[in-house]
């Protein structure tokens, strides 16, 4: 399996957890469009008035995958999201996660962000 099929099933994973623990995923893999500078967001989903953007690593240590997300790339999934809010007029709660799967293992960090 290489690292783009690696990461379909990895986001695949994260969205089951994250629907056995309530949430709806809206939208899987988020992008404003191309050449705005701004990042895709892999995972959406809502649980009654909350919106969870949802950055999903795929590493063999839980600090490996939290390091993997950096300074920049943070900026631009702020942008996204502000983007997402905006274009669906949402008037509700929103935080950012960050879910980490580690061989079979999944650890999630909430409010990462």
């Amino acid at each position: 399996m290489d690292s783009y099929q690696k990461g379909i099933f990895s986001e695949f994973f994260a969205c089951a957890y994250l629907m056995l623990h309530g949430f709806r995923i809206i939208r899987r893999r988020y992008t404003t469009g191309r050449y705005t500078g701004r990042a895709e967001i892999d995972i959406i989903a809502r649980r009654g008035n909350l919106i969870v953007f949802v950055e999903v690593k795929k590493r063999k240590t839980i600090s490996a995958g939290f390091d993997a997300i950096t300074r920049p790339q943070i900026k631009r999934l702020r942008a996204a999201a502000e983007t997402y809010l905006l274009q669906t007029r949402w008037m509700g709660d929103a935080r950012f996660d960050v879910i980490i799967i580690h061989g079979w293992h999944i650890t999630w960090i909430k409010q990462a962000f």
